[in-house]
């Protein structure tokens, strides 16, 4: 039975990577009109990359939502609301830190700035805005807030740094950000504000819960912008 489960999840992981990669093979093969090179290579990738997929999607499900879920269910028995928001904040620093997708744009960044913005560098500062971002999040949710209280002052914060960022850093800080919202941010993330918004007994909990990943997306384009006034 086991053996069977794990040929399904594969099939399922497989099927998500067709579309994707019978688009790429089109272009290749029919419009550039180029081989396939390394047929070994390409048919290992797909087995590895499947594989990979399937595992990391099972781990989440299994391991990083229901730890998430608990996380934000007992956290709020804390009873001390700074402690919430610092705890909350910092494992939304630490599962970005881990975000594949941050580590994609981080070395892209690095390598076409030909080394002059650090890769490890960029990556914390996202991460620093990402626990930013969280702390606004979990703050929505302990104090019954309105989500318009934050995001006006934010986008009003992110328009004046705008101005006295170096142009460079415009288009990395909100692709940086865009990368935070990968498959560890997202399932952690919200499965922890949508635990604390069930708990605090909000009027609507589902809807409170909500607007954290978007809060989470803001706080990197912050905190990269003012990454580049130090690049100036």
């Amino acid at each position: 039975m086991k053996v069977l489960d794990f040929l399904k999840d594969f099939f399922v992981s497989f099927k998500e990577l067709l579309p994707l990669l019978i688009f790429l093979l089109i272009f290749q093969i029919f419009v550039f009109k180029k081989p396939v090179e390394n047929l070994k290579d390409f048919f290992g990738g797909l087995i590895f990359t499947t594989l990979g997929l399937m595992l990391f999607m099972k781990g989440i499900s299994t391991l990083f939502l229901p730890l998430s879920k608990s996380f934000g269910e007992n956290i709020i028995f804390l009873d001390n609301k700074i402690l919430i928001i610092f705890f909350t904040s910092l494992l939304a620093y630490f599962s970005t830190l881990i975000e594949p997708g941050l580590k994609v744009v981080a070395a892209e960044v690095e390598e076409a700035s030909i080394g002059a913005i650090n890769a490890k560098v960029l990556i914390q500062f996202v991460a620093f805005g990402v626990a930013l971002g969280m702390a606004f999040g979990i703050i929505k949710i302990l104090f019954s807030l309105n989500i318009r209280f934050f995001i006006l002052p934010i986008l009003l914060i992110i328009s004046i740094l705008i101005l006295f960022t170096k142009k460079e850093f415009i288009g990395i800080a909100f692709d940086a950000a865009s990368s935070t919202t990968g498959p560890v941010n997202i399932p952690v993330n919200m499965a922890i504000g949508l635990g604390i918004s069930k708990m605090v007994q909000s009027p609507d909990p589902l809807m409170d819960g909500f607007g954290i990943v978007g809060l989470m997306t803001l706080g990197p384009v912050i905190s990269v912008l003012i990454l580049g006034l130090f690049y100036l």
